[in-house]
């Protein structure tokens, strides 16, 4: 008989509604983690990595689907009882310098979730604390000290063990190496591996990265734009990825030897927007490559602009306003200014050299009103 996995999301969708849109973050979001499995969530910037995270954890309300942990329903459970679950789930966050108190101490940091659900004495507290910092690699005189007194690397370190006091079952890593430099995310990641089977710890690990991913999970998760493109073994999709988006992933990832011969897959393009999805995001595995992202035109392009016209003389409209204006005379062109023309191509700069551009041409206004302004040479005495 199969064992029933500790945590099986099924349909799981998040929407927001703004302003005539409905914004469709997730969308049928389902898979199951294993106990003592490691399974990673990779996507590009805005795919919905984070969210998935915290609405599996209730850190954000879903707005549909279903959160079995270890049996129960995580959607349905009211406040009391969702509290009584929080131990055995708890979340390392992205950024360890907004996820740290300034005004608090390290101690006081560990303890807090040990004390907001009333487990043993304050000594009994700080020991767990102390312990927790020992797990880590952290010493433990560094109970009393403060947030700012640690590099980046140590404070990802103080926030793992800030999950670990709880003694937790299943962790979600939301981009824990991100914020790091590259020789403080290998010291980060095998520590996160050590304590995974050490503890025998579920895991879901989100990341961009994609060869930390390959190290350290079992399965991976690629999401586009707010679905499930894939799910395969690390060992099935780096060597045989399906779909075409994840093969332009697998693409991206660097290889060690410079003269191996590789074939590049470029997406072009951003992704588009979640309240206008035109992307084939769900198409078959089939799909021409191009169709996972939808080119924005740069702004400067001429294809982008705008053409208008005024309706020509004797031509009907029902606007009377429109009839007039196309009996107006047109209006002289005022004379030319000196004035940069903005580049057409869509590089970054393109911002900097339309700011240069206004610049140039309040500059030359200026320079010829005061030229109006003073009297002619013939005229000076």
């Amino acid at each position: 008989m199969t064992e029933a996995p500790l945590l099986s999301v099924r349909g799981l969708a998040k929407h927001y509604q703004t302003r005539g849109a409905t914004l469709k973050i997730l969308q049928d979001i389902s898979f199951d983690i294993a106990k003592g499995e490691v399974v990673g969530l990779v996507g590009e910037s805005g795919s919905g990595k984070t969210t998935i995270g915290r609405s599996v954890l209730r850190l954000i309300e879903p707005s549909a689907g279903a959160v079995v942990f270890d049996g129960a329903d995580l959607t349905k459970l009211s406040g009391g009882e969702m509290r009584r679950r929080r131990p055995r789930m708890q979340y390392i966050f992205q950024d360890p310098y907004a996820s740290l108190s300034p005004r608090m101490t390290i101690g006081e940091i560990l303890t807090e979730g040990l004390k907001i659900q009333g487990i043993g004495s304050r000594a009994e507290r700080l020991e767990r604390a102390r312990k927790a910092l020992e797990q880590v690699e952290l010493p433990p005189d560094a109970i009393n000290r403060y947030a700012h007194e640690f590099s980046g690397g140590q404070r990802q370190r103080i926030g793992i063990a800030r999950a670990l006091t709880l003694a937790p079952d299943f962790i979600v890593a939301d981009e824990p190496v991100s914020a790091l430099d590259v020789s403080i995310q290998a010291q980060v990641v095998n520590l996160l591996r050590d304590l995974q089977q050490r503890l025998g710890l579920t895991m879901l690990f989100i990341s961009h990265d994609l060869a930390v991913v390959e190290y350290i999970c079992d399965r991976v998760i690629v999401l586009y734009l707010g679905r499930i493109m894939e799910i395969a073994t690390s060992e099935d999709l780096y060597t045989r990825p399906q779909h075409p988006y994840t093969q332009a992933l697998m693409s991206a990832i660097p290889s060690p030897d410079p003269d191996a011969a590789r074939t590049r897959e470029i997406l072009k393009g951003d992704i588009p927007s979640p309240a206008n999805p035109r992307a084939a995001a769900s198409s078959a595995p089939a799909a021409p490559r191009y169709s996972m992202h939808v080119p924005r035109p740069c702004r400067n392009s001429a294809k982008s602009r705008r053409v208008t016209s005024r309706p020509a003389s004797g031509t009907t409209s029902d606007s009377p306003i429109r009839q007039a204006a196309a009996r107006r005379p047109p209006r002289p062109r005022p004379a030319a200014r000196p004035s940069i023309e903005p580049s057409t191509d869509c590089h970054s700069g393109d911002l900097l050299s339309r700011k240069n551009m206004i610049f140039s041409i309040i500059f030359f206004r200026r320079t010829e009103r005061v030229q109006e302004r003073l009297p002619s040479p013939s005229a000076r005495p």
